[in-house]
């Protein structure tokens, strides 16, 4: 008894977790997969283990075609994230004297994290609208005489949103891997003769490659299952493959193709996390 009463807070600690992951994520999972195989005949699904929605998507172009779409969008906005992102956290770690203001910089990128996401992607809306921020400063310039309607519900919009909804991902795990690189290691590259640009292309890029795998890998999950910014700032060319499922399970009343998308969708991101745990495994074991 006393041995049973030892333990209790260790079932707690691992029961309730892995109870929820059963519950909300299994079982959700189950039924997905379950229902990717049944058949619809309007106006009900009837249960059968066959492939005809898995062979609809690949035989559908339009499909692939979104498919495609989406990849190239999330691939799009992950380089952009990382393109801002990296230089602003080695600005952070190594030239930002001011504890001070590293702390407050750091804090101006993760604090939109607390922000409503929908408030986040109608502010970039605002911005790129023909009334917004954007055209009206063109139009105060004199270098446009009437607002365009060029910078909104198309993919430009779509990538600048994502970029800057989900670029804190890409921000924190570079940061953490840049602050984890011995500082001597630096200062030995500069005894060596090796320049700024030198020591950051032989040094701090290849050993801080975990944080930047990491940062790709959040930003790209992250862009390639959303369905908000691609609807409100994405237009006719703007739909992914996370709207067509909403569609299916929506208006087209299509649940076991809208489950075969999710699985596909699935899939994708798993095989995306496996690649990148593969190369930090990797990449661990060459430091080690």
């Amino acid at each position: 008894m006393r041995h049973f009463y030892r333990n209790i807070p260790a079932v707690l600690v691992l029961g309730i977790p892995f109870v929820w992951v059963v519950l909300f994520m299994l079982i959700p999972y189950g039924v997905i997969a379950t229902y990717s195989f049944w058949e619809k005949k309007y106006p009900v699904f009837i249960p059968a283990f066959q492939w005809g929605n898995y062979q609809m998507l690949l035989a559908d172009p339009q499909y692939i075609k979104v498919l495609l779409r989406t990849a190239k969008i999330s691939i799009l906005v992950s380089i952009a994230s990382f393109l801002i992102a990296y230089p602003f956290a080695y600005y952070l770690v190594y030239r930002c004297r001011s504890a001070r203001v590293r702390t407050w910089l750091y804090m101006a990128v993760v604090a939109p994290l607390w922000i409503s996401y929908l408030l986040r992607a109608y502010v970039w809306k605002t911005i790129l609208g023909t009334e917004g921020v954007l055209n009206s400063f063109l139009i105060w310039t004199g270098l446009v005489d009437t607002p365009s309607p060029i910078f909104l519900y198309n993919q430009f919009s779509m990538v600048v949103t994502l970029t800057y909804i989900f670029i804190p991902f890409m921000v924190m795990p570079i940061y953490t891997a840049l602050e984890k690189i011995p500082k001597n290691l630096i200062e030995a590259s500069a005894d060596l003769g090796l320049g700024p640009w030198r020591t950051l292309m032989k040094v701090t890029l290849p050993m801080s490659l975990p944080g930047v795998v990491a940062g790709f890998t959040l930003t790209f999950c992250l862009s390639f299952g959303d369905f908000v910014a691609p609807f409100l700032v994405g237009g006719p060319d703007g739909n992914l493959i996370a709207n067509v499922i909403t569609t299916q399970f929506g208006s087209a009343l299509n649940w076991p193709l809208g489950s075969a998308l999710s699985i596909v969708m699935l899939i994708v991101v798993l095989t995306i996390i496996s690649l990148s745990d593969r190369f930090e495994r990797r990449g661990t074991a060459g430091g080690h």
